[in-house]
């Protein structure tokens, strides 16, 4: 599970955060967070350009390999809403978590996307939420299938995939899904 929230927010809904956290670990979860616990705002500004870009490409490689997502948006964050787009992206079933009396972002909380669970939360409402969506994103864990494909087929594939800025498996799952359709 990759888990994420306001870092600026973290003064705020530090409790909130280490609690959804320990519930994810409850229900057998390796929780990736470490990027949200272990950072400032202030150490994030001291990173140099490069720092920021590698940073960068291991939070999508952890986006990428993760079954799915939690997000506490209770403190609004843009990097949140696009660490979400990302998963959503790669059809990651995404947890959205707002504390009781503040707002749900609205593009989220209106949402269609059958990946998306935009849940008002208090402490004692935690454990259901959480143990319920890591239900549901069992039953959604997309299957692994391996085959072989020639060179030519691989290069129009990245080819497609490039120019369409995806990863190479969402441009096949999503063929896949048009021709099923």
């Amino acid at each position: 599970v990759y888990f994420t929230g306001s870092i600026v927010g973290k003064d705020e809904y530090l409790k909130d955060y280490q609690q959804i956290i320990d519930i994810l670990h409850q229900q057998g979860c390796e929780v990736q967070s470490d990027h949200i616990m272990q950072s400032s705002p202030s150490s994030i500004r001291m990173l140099k350009r490069e720092e920021r870009m590698a940073f960068h490409a291991k939070l999508e490689r952890w986006i990428q390999d993760c079954d799915c997502l939690v997000a506490n948006v209770s403190f609004p964050s843009i990097s949140v809403g696009y660490e979400i787009a990302m998963a959503l992206h790669q059809n990651k079933p995404v947890l959205v978590l707002h504390a009781l009396g503040t707002k749900a972002p609205n593009l989220l909380a209106d949402s269609k996307n059958d990946y998306v669970i935009c849940e008002a939360y208090t402490q004692h409402s935690l454990p259901e939420l959480i143990e319920e969506f890591i239900r549901y994103t069992k039953s959604h864990v997309e299957m692994r299938f391996t085959f072989f494909i020639t060179h030519r087929i691989e290069a129009k594939i990245a080819d497609v995939a490039k120019k369409n800025h995806m990863p190479k498996k969402v441009y096949l799952r999503e063929l896949l899904e048009r021709e099923i359709r």
